[in-house]
This record gives C-alpha cells, structure tokens and sequence, in this order.
C-alpha cells in the first residue's frame, strides 16, 4: 500500500540515483577485475613452477583455469564499457531535460514580458520620437542654412576685396589711393622754373614752344593729361566697388 501511494520521485531524483547505481556496479567490477588479475598472476607462476618440476597435468589444469580467468578478465572489461555507455546515455537524456527545463522557463518569462509590453503606449512613444526627430533635424537643416548664407556673404566680401587690391596692383596703385609715379611725373612738369633774365620758364610738360605764351599753353595740356588719368582710375576703382 506504502509503495501505491508513494509519491512519484522527480526526474532529476531519478537520474540521480541511476547514475549512482551505475557507478557502484562499475566500482565493483573494478575490484572483481584486480582479484582476477591477481589470480592470473598467481596462475603463471604456479604454471611455471610445475612446468620446471615436470608436473605437466597439473600445468594443463592450471593452463585452463588461466585461460577461464582471462575470459572472466575480458568479460568485466566489456560489461564495464557497457555501464559507462548506460552512464553516458543517462548524463545525455540529463542535460536533455535541464534543456528543455531552462526553454520552458525562458519561454514562461518571455509570454510574461511580452504580456506586459503596451503596444499602443511604444507606438504613440515612437511616433512622438519621429515627430521630434523631424522637428530637430529641420531645425538643424535651418541652423546650416542661415549659417552658410552668413558665412557666404563673408567669402565674396573677401574676394571682393581681393580682386580690388589685384586691380589696384595691376595699376599701380595702392589700397590707400596713392597716385602712381607717372602722373606725379606729370604734375611736376607743370611747376614753372624762373629762368634768366627773370623770365618764367615752363618745364618738361610744355613741348617746343618759341615765346611764352605758346610754353604755358604747352604746360596747360600737361596738365590736362594728368587730370584725365586720375579720373579714369578714379571712375575705375568705383566701378570695381559697386
């Protein structure tokens, strides 16, 4: 009645305590391997004993119980290899269950997170995620535009400015207006040198003229000239300005 009633020990239990019978039968076969081992060495050297002695029926019997303890020798190993296969097999259908154990946990608490999860909650979570998202790249893109016209404005200021003083190279003149040599040349010959006789005398700027009246009206063209190139740069360098 005791053992229709019992209650029924846990698979773990189980295999337990199969592999422990497994190991003490092996255990003991062990110990049955060494006695027979010990037996057979005991054999040989009685065979050799009566053999030296000229005992030969006595070897003969021994010679057969030496060849049953070999057999039996044989025997143990192999049932030995056998209970080591059943101990294998029974550590292979352990892990089995310990596998199976840890998948039904695993898909216990995933059932129970998946149970937890609030769909509509991570969807409305993600749509205000993308809805942010835009508004800070847009941000970003407005950010990047107005600091490109900025620093756009800067770089054609400064080519502006480069493409002046290149001009201003070019002529001859620096960027703080200075006149070139040749219209300074030109104004100088305009200065009028006292000669001898306490006559005025017009310079270079005059051409060749016999009396006075025809030096200063030389000069006065000179002068006319170099009037004329200042304005032309002038009207130049405010046309590269606009």
């Amino acid at each position: 009645m005791g053992g229709v009633f019992s209650k029924q020990k846990p698979l773990k239990e189980q295999l337990r305590e199969n592999k422990r019978m497994i190991t003490r039968a092996i255990r003991e076969l062990d110990r049955e391997k060494r006695s027979l081992e010990k037996e057979e060495q005991r054999l040989t050297i009685e065979i050799k004993k009566m053999a030296k002695e000229n005992q030969m029926k006595a070897v003969k019997i021994m010679a057969k119980d030496l060849v049953r303890t070999r057999q039996y020798i044989t025997k143990f190993i192999e049932m030995r290899s056998h209970l080591q296969g059943c101990a294998l097999k029974l550590q292979t259908v352990k892990s089995h269950a310990a596998m199976a154990e840890a998948m039904a946990n695993t898909a216990k608490a995933m059932h129970k997170m998946n149970k937890a999860v609030d769909v509509p909650a991570i969807t409305k979570m993600m749509a205000e995620f993308e809805k942010e998202n835009m508004k800070s790249e847009m941000m970003q893109e407005i950010m990047g535009d107005a600091i490109d016209d900025v620093m756009e404005g800067e770089e054609n200021e400064e080519e502006e400015e480069k493409i002046v003083n290149q001009v201003l190279d070019e002529i001859g003149i620096d960027i703080q207006g200075e006149v070139p040599n040749a219209p300074a040349m030109g104004l100088a010959s305009e200065m009028p040198v006292v000669a001898e006789g306490g006559k005025v005398a017009v310079g270079l700027g005059g051409g060749g003229g016999g009396d006075d009246n025809t030096n200063n009206n030389g000069g006065g063209d000179a002068g006319d000239g170099g009037s004329d190139r200042l304005t032309d740069l002038e009207a130049r360098l405010n046309n590269l300005k606009r």
